[in-house]
This record gives structure tokens, C-alpha cells and sequence, in this order.
């Protein structure tokens, strides 16, 4: 029996970054890596602990790391 394959990490991104986004205070995701293994950064204004609270760890098998950056705004 093979290991379960992992869906790529750009299928799993994309499919869970509009639940993401939707969340008061996230403000973009990205591929990333971690501990050099791929995964999956989200990027907030703050890191408060009630929205650390609906982030998952981990994404289908991906980690996810959470990153301050505060407001992030289009350059004009």
C-alpha cells in the first residue's frame, strides 16, 4: 500500500485561501517554506490570539506559519 499522496501545495493554497482571506485581520497567504518543506504562510495585521485560534496548524498535511505584517496596501 503506497503512503496517501499529499495534493500539491498550490491546489491546497488555492482552495483555502478564500476561507482564509475571510477572516477579519488576515491579509494575504502565500507558499512558503518551513524547516526547508514546503508550507503555507497566512499574513495578518496582528497576531491576536482569538484569530491565531481559527487558523489551523496545518493545511491537508502542510504546515501553516502564521505572520504578522501588519496592513498591507497596494502600491499606486
Amino acid at each position: 500500500k503506497k503512503p496517501m499522496d499529499k495534493k500539491p501545495i498550490e491546489a491546497v493554497l488555492r482552495e483555502h485561501t478564500d476561507g482564509l482571506m475571510a477572516l477579519p485581520g488576515v491579509v494575504g497567504t502565500a507558499q512558503g517554506l518551513c524547516d526547508g518543506k514546503p508550507c503555507i504562510k497566512v499574513f495578518v495585521v496582528t497576531k491576536t490570539a482569538d484569530l491565531l485560534a481559527q487558523i489551523p496548524s496545518v493545511l491537508e498535511g502542510y504546515t501553516v506559519e502564521v505572520e504578522e505584517t501588519g496592513v498591507i496596501r497596494a502600491l499606486e
